[in-house]
């Protein structure tokens, strides 16, 4: 697998210092390499997270092939990053419940929820039912996220299941199932929540990386995709650290939980 990576700092001992990174955006593009005299698709792995002081940044990105459980390839490259120095976790956002990504993220991120994009379900959904009653679907989709908070987005999401369940029962059975990944979101402050309930902020950079590489079409090998989207992605690493803020330093501080450089000490039991 070829592996491109953002450094940490290194500390006064050589190793990386710990990088808080409480909101975590993964996601997967498909591209044509050629490789062992055959035309094949590769999987390009980027992680993209949010400091505790509220600034986006890139952390890696990794070119494997593609095909069959693609939690071969996401597992080693989560655990490269928690070597590099990766903490503190407290969402993982992504496209799709892919059973690889998911079981990932489960084995190395300790204590993180995942937020399910709501415009991709809501596309999956709307692909239940005939196009006459799409827009009545979606209407009823998207008055869930337009609650104020956890508990009354999770009446209203069993509202619309219950209203569902007779005439569409399998988008009833979709939203039932996946009540929990979808509104993650709002046990984060409210200023997050539009940024944070699906992987738009990442389409864009992927729409980008599209433009560069179609123009490519197929690589002559996985380097070379890994090397022309490293470039682009710490291009645009750059651009973050000197812009704004994506969230500010005063919203991050209100995510409750315990800073991963807490100490745990063992409660030693009297025989």
């Amino acid at each position: 697998m070829a592996r491109w990576t953002r450094r940490s700092r290194p500390s006064a001992r050589g190793r990386s210092t710990p990088r808080v990174i409480p909101i975590f955006f993964l996601d997967a593009l498909y591209h044509k390499v050629r490789e062992g005299g055959r035309v094949v698709n590769m999987a390009t792995l980027v992680a993209v997270g949010v400091s505790a002081s509220g600034v986006r940044s890139v952390l890696g990105v990794e070119v494997a092939a593609a095909g069959g459980d693609e939690g071969v390839h996401w597992l080693p490259f989560l655990r490269s990053l928690m070597a590099r120095g990766l903490r503190g976790v407290r969402l993982v956002v992504s496209d799709a419940p892919h059973p690889g990504l998911v079981a990932a993220t489960e084995a190395t991120l300790l204590g993180a929820a995942w937020q399910r994009c709501r415009v991709h379900f809501t596309r999956n959904a709307l692909g239940l039912v005939a196009k006459g009653a799409q827009g009545m679907v979606h209407s009823a989709i998207r008055r869930i996220f337009e609650q104020p908070d956890e508990a009354s987005a999770r009446a209203q999401l069993h509202r619309v299941v219950d209203g569902l369940q007779a005439r569409f029962p399998r988008v009833a059975d979709l939203l039932g199932s996946a009540e929990t990944d979808l509104l993650a979101h709002f046990t984060f402050p409210a200023a997050h929540r539009r940024q944070i309930r699906g992987s738009n902020p990442q389409e864009r950079l992927d729409k980008e990386i599209r433009r560069r590489t179609d123009v490519v079409g197929i690589f002559p090998t996985r380097t070379s995709l890994l090397r022309l989207v490293g470039m682009l992605l710490a291009e645009q690493d750059d651009e973050w650290a000197v812009g704004r803020a994506y969230f500010s330093a005063e919203s991050m501080a209100q995510i409750d939980g315990p800073r991963p450089t807490e100490e745990v000490v063992p409660l030693l039991m009297a025989s």
